[in-house]
């Protein structure tokens, strides 16, 4: 679990990136999950937005791709999620 400090040093750190990931009408399903873990394996921290078209609530988008990922949820905000997983081979973020 991260904490509060850790948090707000990767939202900070999230501030400036573009979503590269978006859920809509679908919802999330497998390979949208698969992408997402590969994605973080590269990056760390991505920014997923949720289209208006998007059926299920935010949160529970959010909660579907932490589970599926293996990611922390660094913050929900607005239509936007922001999620943190530690790289194995490509670790460029140090948490305070």
């Amino acid at each position: 679990m991260l904490t509060g400090k850790q948090k707000r040093f990767l939202r900070s750190k999230a501030h400036h990136l573009n979503p590269i990931f978006q859920v809509g009408k679908g919802g999330v399903n497998e390979n949208m999950v698969k992408q997402i873990s590969e994605a973080l394996e590269v990056r760390e921290l991505l920014k997923v937005s949720i289209l208006q078209n998007c059926d299920d609530d935010r949160y529970d988008v959010a909660d579907q791709l932490v589970e599926g990922t293996d990611a922390e949820l660094v913050q929900v905000i607005g239509h936007t999620i922001v999620l943190y997983k530690e790289s194995e081979e490509n670790k460029t973020i140090v948490l305070p």
